[in-house]
């Protein structure tokens, strides 16, 4: 193993702590509709959980309304009494096959706690990424260890790994202040 493989490596498992910040966050209801806040919740369906949008279409109706779509007449109140039982606090209208789900606003306080589970999970992400960097600059001991690089490659390899570390610590930071935005913009 190079340098090079170790970085792209850490690289690669940095971007993926990234994206799973970015899944974390669109979980978090902001008071506004969007599909992605029913992804979690999950529906029997002749006996095996599946999400609600392998049950029927979720679409997004105005900024405080999602609608779904079941495909079968039967689970419209499977699906409704799977969302009243999630930890959304959201309260579906079944209308037939169509079900409706009308976003509440959210309250001050409410949107402080949420400001907090952002943080939480940003700082989640960034040790994530710093356990990374730490696992990555242990290959590289071991490399020199082996001798099959040098003390100065590892050097500039670590540098490399650092310079990579601080770049999605601050796409981390980037991500919690937006989210932090949109939880507080009323």
């Amino acid at each position: 193993m190079s340098v090079s493989e170790v970085t792209k490596s850490a690289e690669a498992r940095m971007r993926k702590s990234l994206e799973n910040l970015q899944l974390e966050l669109a979980k978090l209801r902001t008071g506004r509709a969007h599909a992605g806040i029913l992804d979690h919740v999950q529906v029997e369906y002749y006996g095996s959980m599946v999400p609600v949008s392998q049950i029927g279409n979720v679409t997004v109706v105005d900024a405080r309304t999602l609608s779904i779509q079941v495909w079968e007449k039967n689970m419209a109140g499977a699906v409704d009494k799977a969302i009243r039982e999630s930890d959304l606090g959201l309260n579906p209208q079944a209308m037939g096959e169509v079900i409706r789900v009308p976003m509440p606003a959210l309250t001050e306080e409410r949107r402080r706690d949420l400001t907090k589970v952002v943080r939480g999970e940003g700082e989640g992400a960034k040790i994530a990424v710093r356990n990374l960097r730490r696992d990555a600059n242990e290959q590289l001991k071991r490399l020199v260890k082996d001798k099959t690089i040098s003390e100065d490659d590892e050097r500039r390899g670590q540098d490399d790994i650092q310079k990579l570390t601080d770049r999605y610590v601050a796409e981390v930071d980037k991500l919690v202040s937006q989210k932090e935005a949109e939880i507080m913009k009323v």
